[in-house]
């Protein structure tokens, strides 16, 4: 009991930290020349937290991102309720990073609301196979909506996909995916594109405050990552990892050890 009550108190001391302060060095390294995904490497994800000091979190971090969604350690809190989002079509831009494909929004795309918090929509990218798991299942691609309050507070949207129909918001990117293939660091306006079409079809979501699962693995992250697994060709995967051509076979960091809070999910009644 005691040590229930000590991890309650715990969480709640960083959950008000996380809604009470800034944290406007919350932001992913675009340069992925510094670091890369190959375990064995100098560079990789083992080696993150003693590149740079600032990355330090990576390494002593003791609230880090990915991890197992276990169902044993997940908490059903209907008190979270329906995850509040408002999005709207805004002209966006395709930008090749290296390590990933970035849709970022130009112009002002929406936002997602947490606990009375605003979050704004600022890009999504994707990560093959999924970063997290669920009950110690990896799937195939992973979706990452990157929201920001005005204060630089981050809050992620994650979504998992299973190889089978191909998803339709990312055959909307095919051709401005395949257009940046061969220009390293290259980006391309495409258009308006509305987020709305990113589906997620199910109310169920699990959350917990974790960190960027790139450097820095700034920490104190909201994650709101959708229980329905979607569906996604092989072909849309393919294109996503070679149009980088970062050589890898994968862009998805280790699952990281249990943080001391409880993973809560929201399921309707």
């Amino acid at each position: 009991m005691a040590n229930a009550t000590t991890r309650l108190i715990f969480c709640c001391s960083v959950l008000f930290v996380v809604l009470n302060s800034g944290r406007s060095n919350a932001q992913e390294v675009e340069n992925e020349r510094e670091f890369d995904y190959n375990e064995a490497s100098s560079k990789g994800p083992q080696q993150w937290g003693e590149i740079h000091k600032e990355w330090a979190d990576c390494k002593k971090g003791q609230m880090q991102s990915p991890i197992d969604l276990s169902g044993e350690r997940v908490e059903i809190v209907p008190k979270l309720g329906r995850l509040k989002r408002s999005y709207k079509p805004s002209i966006a831009k395709l930008k090749n990073r290296g390590h990933d494909i970035m849709l970022e929004w130009i112009g002002e795309a929406g936002w997602i609301s947490i606990n009375g918090t605003e979050y704004e929509l600022q890009q999504c990218h994707w990560h093959s196979p999924s970063e997290h798991t669920i009950n110690g299942r990896r799937f195939d691609l992973e979706a990452h909506m990157v929201h920001k309050s005005s204060d630089g507070r981050l809050a992620v949207v994650g979504i998992m996909y299973k190889i089978g129909r191909p998803d339709t918001f990312l055959t909307e990117l095919m051709e401005g995916i395949g257009s940046i293939m061969d220009t390293h660091d290259g980006e391309r306006e495409v258009g308006v594109v509305d987020p709305r079409h990113i589906k997620i079809g199910s109310r169920k979501y699990y959350r917990y405050i974790g960190s960027l699962t790139v450097p820095p693995c700034t920490e104190g992250v909201v994650w709101t990552m959708i229980r329905k697994v979607r569906t996604v060709s092989r072909e849309q995967i393919r294109l996503l990892r070679e149009a980088v051509h970062d050589y890898a076979e994968k862009n998805a960091r280790p699952i990281q050890l249990p943080n001391r809070c409880p993973v809560q999910i929201y399921r309707p009644n």
